[in-house]
């Protein structure tokens, strides 16, 4: 049965679609059959891996006029499917508020579709909004990709809070998977102090490959490719490559129950000063 990982932030711009994407192609490089599922309505993850626009997608499985096993699209990576998204998604947040128990919709339309595939990676929307509890509720576990500025820090408390009361409302199997860094330039001192903080507070939580800030990561989804067909030696495709290298080892070796089960820890309320020393360290 497939790993189930759901990527949330609900600030836009940290590279979330990105990781997906990447993280998904290299786990697929690696023998892993692996779906990736387009939940946002900006429908960038099925650009970014040159999805067919127009087929049908994830709107058509949650109007019930398709199946999930019908909008599955192969990829240009062998090992890497696609169940793309549209525009249209973005009327889902309405139409599910009056379905019974529609915080598991797409739970229960992937259940057919998992014994085919080692991994699922869902794409949220960059908010906390119904999709994103649709995404929470199928999940085994959340990544969080975390751009290096303060400003994406803060909402991390909020995601953290989100998650615990999916664990302990819907879905009690929910674990926090870990924390990526993305976008890192070592070149500025905040980028190096929101690693050291947040790696000594949530400490195997956290990813230990820090993506770095890369052109090549920026320009891959305009030609419709992952990086690792784009340019597989620019140091971004080897950031996504170690990755997947460790999620792996992570999920496989059996240390992902070990990293959050339910109740975990949110930061900014049971340890305030995080990001108070945060905020000292950027304006000094």
């Amino acid at each position: 049965m497939a790993r189930t990982i759901v990527f949330v932030n609900q600030k836009g711009g940290v590279g979330k679609t990105t990781t997906a994407i990447n993280l998904g192609a290299y786990l697929a490089l690696k023998g892993k059959r692996t779906l990736l599922v387009d939940y946002d309505p900006q429908a960038n993850c099925t650009s970014g891996v040159g999805g067919v626009h127009g087929a049908k997608g994830v709107y058509e499985v949650l109007s019930g006029s398709a199946t999930m096993a019908e909008t599955i699209q192969p990829t240009k990576v062998e090992n890497l499917s696609l169940v793309p998204s549209s525009i249209d998604l973005s009327g889902a947040t309405v139409e599910l508020v009056d379905k019974e128990d529609s915080n598991g919709y797409l739970k229960r339309a992937l259940e057919p579709v998992l014994p085919s595939y080692d991994y699922v990676l869902i794409d949220c929307p960059p908010s906390l909004g119904v999709l994103t509890l649709n995404g929470l509720v199928a999940a085994d576990e959340v990544l969080i990709p975390l751009q290096c500025e303060y400003f994406a820090l803060e909402g991390l408390s909020l995601i953290l809070k989100t998650v615990s009361l999916v664990q302990k409302s819907i879905n009690p199997r929910l674990a926090v998977g870990g924390i990526v860094f993305t976008m890192y330039d070592s070149r500025t001192k905040l980028a190096q102090e929101v690693v050291q903080q947040v790696s000594d507070y949530f400490k195997d939580r956290v990813f230990r490959t820090i993506v770095p800030r890369n052109v090549r990561l920026s320009e891959a989804p305009s030609h419709g490719l992952p990086v690792c067909l784009y340019d597989p030696s620019c140091i971004g495709a080897k950031s996504y490559d170690s990755l997947a290298r460790e999620l792996i080892a992570r999920v496989e070796g059996g240390e992902a129950g070990e990293l959050a089960g339910p109740g975990a820890k949110a930061a900014g309320t049971e340890e305030p000063g995080l990001f108070a020393e945060l905020r000292r360290g950027s304006n000094g």
